[in-house]
């Protein structure tokens, strides 16, 4: 068995971590808090008020919202 590289937007989430120095787990927290908002009102949210960058914010959002799909 081989490891495969960890694509899509949780690529993102060492990076995200290490930038902003929360968990992933606080930023789905705190997009899950903004329901039942849009995708990019949430983008939009994390880019306010907590000053994540638009790929970041749209990564976490992306992340969460197909998680919570199912």
């Amino acid at each position: 068995m081989t490891d495969q590289p960890v694509k899509g937007p949780a690529s993102y989430f060492p990076s995200i971590e290490k930038t902003y120095g929360r968990p992933i787990a606080e930023w789905k927290a705190i997009v899950r808090a903004a329901y039942p908002a849009k995708h990019m009102e949430l983008v939009t949210l994390l880019k306010a008020q907590h000053g994540l960058g638009h790929g970041h914010a749209n990564a976490i959002v992306a992340h969460t919202l197909a998680e919570d799909k199912g």
